[in-house]
């Protein structure tokens, strides 16, 4: 047997070694835990990831004798629902698009349909309605928010829209800008079988 020189001394040390060890294990449990944690968050997007990835942003734009305008938005894909009537009630204010609140923006004066919209940022929604009734284009002076819930109060004003039925189903819905002149546009929206349009020209 080995004789101790300072037996206090040894204690101590081997107690510290001990404290190490036990606080490594515990340590490396955790780190354990959180991996696996963090792999399922990779794995599982919540639901608000997936709507993301369901609705890719898009975009259109066009100028008009010097004014641009362009449009930001989400565009989600049918996946086998109904969507006129159903996914998108009819008499009720639609976000027209998915995700972020759908964005207008225009550098110059227009008149949207019967809508006087000075130069800058809004927020565009509709209003769907049965067939055979107008549909009405909402812009909205609040801007940067979500896209529901519609804030109640904040329009610039509403318009009339044209509407017309595709020839075809449409699985996404897509927004654009047609039969563009110097001075006027045709804004689409289309999706599933139905196409609503609204006329928008210069103004000064």
């Amino acid at each position: 047997m080995i004789a101790m020189k300072n037996p206090a001394r040894f204690f101590a040390t081997l107690s510290l070694i001990l404290s190490l060890a036990v606080s490594f294990s515990a340590t490396a449990q955790m780190g354990g835990q959180m991996g696996g944690q963090m792999s399922g968050q990779v794995g599982a997007p919540s639901a608000a990831q997936n709507e993301k990835l369901l609705s890719p942003p898009a975009m259109t734009s066009v100028s008009l004798d010097g004014t641009r305008i362009a449009i930001h938005y989400g565009s989600p894909a049918m996946r086998g629902r109904v969507i006129m009537g159903g996914l998108v009630p009819y008499g009720q204010v639609w976000r027209t698009g998915a995700n972020k609140a759908t964005s207008f923006v225009t550098t110059g004066n227009l008149k949207v349909g019967a809508l006087h919209v000075p130069a800058g940022s809004y927020t565009l929604f509709t209003l769907p309605q049965a067939p055979g009734k107008p549909w009405l284009l909402i812009l909205s002076k609040k801007t940067g928010e979500w896209g529901i819930p519609y804030p109640a109060g904040d329009d610039l004003g509403r318009t009339p829209m044209h509407g017309a039925k595709l020839p075809q189903t449409q699985q996404s819905l897509t927004i654009s800008f047609e039969h563009t002149t110097k001075h006027s546009t045709e804004l689409h929206v289309r999706w599933e079988n139905t196409d609503e349009s609204v006329l928008i020209q210069t103004a000064k």
